[in-house]
């Protein structure tokens, strides 16, 4: 069981979120660290601390514009014994090890995902905690509208046994996206199944369960400078040193079925994710923003043959999937538990991702161990 933070007066979470108050501290001030931060800012009871950055002039200014402390290293923050908390938005070589520094010294932790750069880093990070501190992995995808009530009509048998899933997520990058960090190997551990094909294998397990084996086809076709990942072999390629795309086969052990493709060249941004059941599915489309009105389609088989009746719904609202993972993790912590979407759920996606990388370079179905 975890804890009570003091501050809680060992209360259940209360609705308000005026009882007490969790101090927090964000490493990584960049687009999704600043996102973090702007949600803990508004939350109602929360305190964000501290913030801290590898470029001082980002972690100031997010700590100018929400009247918090900038640290002058991540180390500042974890060992701050002030802190109840911290947030890992960093390039994915620093996520690991710092989630792990956190939990060593007593924090509970929220690290984007994938968590870290591979399997062996994962487990290291979680050898470092306990049951005693809550390690969240940052999978907002199951808090967007569409997919939590697609994931509840599953549960209640709408579509009956769900028998594959078919996702499409891509975008298309950006000029010289084969020079960011995220095309550098040694910094990112991946290229595009890592980046956003994670999201979808941690999807797929969740609708499903655990995927057991797994097959695919990883290569460069753009981001790569001039030179194929195919002709380039195993090792660093010229521009990028990561794939722009990943096919890939997953299936469980109740033998299941998930296709993904993930991509760094759907030159319009894209997310499609189907789930088909014996008696009907669901079609989730859009994620807001770039990638279209959120949609929700629920598909009821007609037994007597013909096309299924079809009910279409509209999530337009601004995109909260944030704000409810933030209160998802503060109420585990409340609540003495692991939050959804944890740290066996990102060593689990994390696996997944291996079995294809795996399977495409030996070119044979991988068992996910």
């Amino acid at each position: 069981m975890l804890p009570a933070i003091t501050r809680f007066h060992g209360a259940p979470f209360p609705s308000s979120r005026t009882e007490f108050q969790l101090r927090v501290g964000v490493v990584g001030c960049g687009q999704i660290g600043s996102r973090r931060a702007t949600v803990i800012h508004g939350s109602l009871g929360d305190d964000l601390v501290v913030v801290s950055d590898v470029i001082s002039e980002r972690s100031q200014a997010l700590a100018d514009a929400f009247g918090c402390r900038a640290a002058a290293n991540w180390m500042s923050v974890t060992r701050d014994e002030n802190l109840d908390a911290i947030v890992v938005a960093t390039t994915n070589d620093f996520l690991a090890p710092i989630a792990a520094d956190a939990l060593r010294h007593g924090r509970h932790v929220l690290v984007e995902k994938p968590m870290a750069r591979n399997v062996a880093e994962a487990e290291e990070l979680l050898d470092a905690g306990s049951d005693e501190f809550a390690i969240k992995v940052g999978f907002n995808h199951r808090f967007h509208p569409a997919l939590a009530r697609g994931h509840e009509l599953v549960v209640e048998g709408v579509i009956g046994r769900v028998i594959y899933i078919r996702c499409r997520y891509g975008h298309g990058g950006r000029p010289d996206y084969h020079h960011e960090w995220r095309a550098d190997r040694n910094k990112s551990g991946g290229g595009e199944l890592l980046d956003q094909g994670i999201h979808a294998i941690d999807l797929g397990r969740w609708f499903m369960g655990e995927f057991d084996e797994a097959s695919g086809i990883v290569d460069t076709y753009v981001w790569h400078g001039g030179e194929s990942a195919r002709t380039a072999g195993i090792g660093p390629i010229k521009g990028s040193s990561v794939e722009d795309n990943a096919f890939a086969l997953l299936r469980t052990t109740a033998g299941q079925t998930m296709c993904l493709h993930a991509s760094w060249t759907q030159w319009r941004n894209l997310f499609s994710f189907e789930v088909f059941g014996d008696r009907g599915h669901i079609l989730v489309e859009g994620l807001g923003g770039s990638y279209g009105i959120e949609r929700l389609t629920v598909g009821r088989r007609n037994m007597d043959g013909g096309p299924p009746d079809e009910e279409t719904t509209k999530f337009d609202a601004p995109d909260q999937s944030w704000v409810l993972e933030w209160r998802e993790f503060t109420r585990a912590i409340s609540d003495g538990r692991q939050p959804m979407a944890n740290g066996a759920d990102g060593l689990a996606a994390l696996r997944a991702v291996e079995a294809v990388y795996t399977s495409s370079r030996l070119g044979s179905v991988t068992r996910i161990s």
